[in-house]
């Protein structure tokens, strides 16, 4: 008995070994070609990038040089404009909003598949307890009758198998899932920042109209006392039945659009209530005209978007995990080896199944290389070096739309910078012409035609402002937007 425990316990000693000494081989070896990060055009600052950074108190300062220690975007980014309002908004983002859940659960899908691949780097293991109790027929042809039958048969066994990793194939497999799995979550980063970027738009935009609306209702109450000093002067036969047609016809118009401004805002509303999960029936905004100071946006250099841009990051990732995909191919080459193994103790009765005599085991091993396949594992690895050529493409138009991105809204706010401020005067001269052709209308120097056209220059002037502004702020998030948001590459999981 003892002998034959030792015997068993020298199998698997010597089992164990020719293990050990396949996986340090398997180690060493993997085929096809190592993954370098594509190189991608590059320039060395932006373009659109003032050379100056404008005094703090210029009007609608959008963007500014990094400075030490200033120079990246913070995580939650949309604090920076200061409306407790919209922090709120944004913070039922990552709990409400459908879409980012969907992306979640692929990123989660992504995980799960890296641990699947993983496990098999490792045996597979059962066992397989067995029972029976068996009545042979002495009549059965050419048999002899059994002594003892009826007899028990009991077996309590086990198998092992095990596919080692020779050629990298596993672990291209593992590296493949674990590539699209940081590309999903990059994804999943990409998404938030989307989310987040068009609540705030949506919010800023509501709030322009918001604005519009304020100075509608404003001009409204204005153009009331004109209408009302009007019929004074037309009762003191000062004014024309036509003055106070032309007075009513400028009110009426002007609360028309006054009520236009409705549809587009409830229509932002609903934009917004969609983004935070909420039921547009259910989901209100107080009016609030757009008053809060534009905030300043670190613009750094454009090599950084390639650390600070989502998208650019899962494209690189889907690159990394196309060229993990040829070595899978190349791998196919190379012979399969299985190796395998059982063991157990049977017996016909319980009290001595566990004892040496009744000890059962198995090892073996199997190659397996394809001589003949027409073609196919060339075809397949001709087809993985394509679609990795195509994710390189990809990732380098990701990189170049990305500066695009930037240098457009980089151009956007320079502009709209300086629209403003002409604007601004514009109004000044508006209000200043207003202001003259009400007096001259009142010493009967001018007809009341000339007002009105005083009155709508002014007011289109005025709402041509607070248009630039609305702009101003969708142009900063887009700015945001297009630097990455405050992501970064170090937030890449290592799953």
């Amino acid at each position: 008995m003892r002998r034959h425990h030792s015997n068993a316990w020298n199998v698997w000693n010597y089992a164990a070994l020719g293990a050990l000494t396949l996986v340090l081989f398997a180690g060493g070896c993997k085929v096809g070609p190592n993954y370098k990060t594509p190189s991608a055009a590059m320039a060395p600052s932006f373009k659109e990038q003032p050379a100056e950074t404008p005094p703090p108190t210029a009007p609608g300062v959008g963007w500014k040089h990094a400075q030490p220690g200033d120079d990246k975007l913070r995580g939650k980014w949309w604090e920076a404009y200061s409306d407790p309002q919209l922090n709120g908004l944004e913070e039922r983002v990552a709990v409400s909003n459908q879409n980012l859940k969907a992306a979640l659960a692929q990123y989660t899908q992504a995980l799960a598949a890296v641990r699947q691949f993983r496990a098999n780097y490792f045996p597979t293991l059962s066992i397989a307890p067995s029972y029976s109790r068996t009545s042979v027929s002495a009549n059965r042809p050419f048999g002899v009758p059994t002594k003892g039958n009826p007899y028990t048969d009991l077996v309590a066994s086990g198998t092992a198998t095990w596919e080692p990793d020779l050629w990298g194939n596993i672990r291209r497999t593992v590296q493949q899932a674990r590539a699209n799995a940081q590309a999903s979550n990059a994804d999943l980063a990409n998404v938030d920042l989307s989310l987040r970027s068009e609540l705030a738009m949506d919010y800023f935009e509501l709030r322009g109209l918001d604005t519009q609306k304020q100075l509608l209702d404003d001009t409204i109450q204005q153009y009331q006392r004109f209408l009302q000093l009007t019929i004074s002067r037309f009762h003191g036969g000062v004014a024309t039945d036509a003055d106070v047609a032309q007075a009513q016809t400028q009110l009426d118009q002007t609360i028309a659009q006054d009520i236009d401004i409705g549809v587009a805002r409830a229509q932002f509303e609903h934009a917004i209530a969609t983004l935070t999960g909420q039921p547009a029936s259910t989901f209100s905004l107080a009016p609030a005209p757009l008053t809060l100071a534009l905030p300043t946006v670190p613009v750094g250099v454009p090599s950084e978007l390639l650390e600070r841009r989502p998208d650019v990051a899962a494209a690189e990732r889907r690159a990394a995990a196309s060229n993990e995909q040829i070595g899978i191919a190349i791998a196919a080459y190379y012979p399969q080896v299985n190796l395998g193994g059982s063991g157990g103790f049977e017996s016909s009765r319980p009290g001595n199944l566990f004892q040496g005599p009744g000890s059962l085991w198995s090892l073996g091993g199997s190659a397996t290389e394809l001589l003949f396949d027409a073609g196919r594992r060339h075809a397949l690895t001709v087809e993985a070096r394509a679609a990795y050529d195509a994710q390189v493409a990809n990732y380098r138009e990701t990189v170049l739309q990305s500066f695009q991105d930037v240098e457009d809204q980089l151009a956007a706010l320079s502009i709209l910078n300086q629209e403003a401020a002409a604007q601004q005067l514009t109004v000044a001269d508006a209000e200043r012409s207003l202001l003259i052709s009400t007096n001259q209308y009142k010493g009967g120097l001018v007809t009341y035609l000339q007002v009105i056209t005083a009155q709508t220059i002014e007011l289109t002037n005025r709402r041509t402002a607070a248009d630039i502004t609305t702009r101003q702020f969708a142009a900063s998030v887009q700015l945001v937007k297009a630097l990455g948001g405050g992501w970064d590459t170090a937030q890449l999981p290592h799953p």
